[in-house]
């Protein structure tokens, strides 16, 4: 979810790709090297928060790490299969529909979970807490060619703790 500004015409417009690119590779960066103490972080009552998805190399079998925004809904944490906004699917979500079982950190603790996309009326009230939190997110949904999905990683096992 990268903070928008409004071009004249009122669409909103995103930074550059590369700076992108860049931003959340340093902040993986950040929470590799603090082994997730800084740059994961709970939602805020109207923001997201910040978790760390490892998920099973869909051609590999290796694990993939990746940070994504998210919401709590319940028991379940949700997020958005984008790509920084770019028009392709994102490689995590992409191993999440090959291998839905993956482990996320918070600064709650580590869990196991299993994903799934939210359909008809769930990824309606999903997209609408999302819009709610981030004003642009029909504009940026519309820069993609495929419908960006809501992603529902629902719990395993119990949350263990953070060290």
């Amino acid at each position: 979810m990268t903070s928008a500004r409004t071009s004249r015409r009122g669409r909103a417009t995103l930074p550059p790709r590369w700076f992108v690119v860049a931003f959340w590779h340093a902040h993986r960066a950040l929470v590799r090297t603090t082994r997730g103490r800084v740059g994961l972080w709970r939602p805020k009552p109207n923001g997201w928060g910040a978790l760390w998805l490892t998920t099973t190399g869909r051609r590999s079998g290796q694990p993939r790490q990746v940070l994504v925004g998210y919401l709590e809904d319940g028991d379940n944490l949700v997020t958005m299969a984008m790509n920084g906004w770019g028009p392709p699917e994102p490689a995590w979500w992409l191993n999440l529909q090959a291998r839905p079982d993956a482990t996320v950190q918070t600064r709650d603790g580590t869990r196991a979970v299993r994903a799934r996309p939210a359909h008809g009326p769930e990824r309606e009230r999903l997209w609408a807490r999302w819009s709610e939190i981030d004003k642009d997110l029909d504009a940026y949904a519309a820069r993609r060619p495929t419908e960006t999905a809501v992603v529902v990683l629902e719990p395993r096992d119990p949350v263990i703790p953070a060290a």
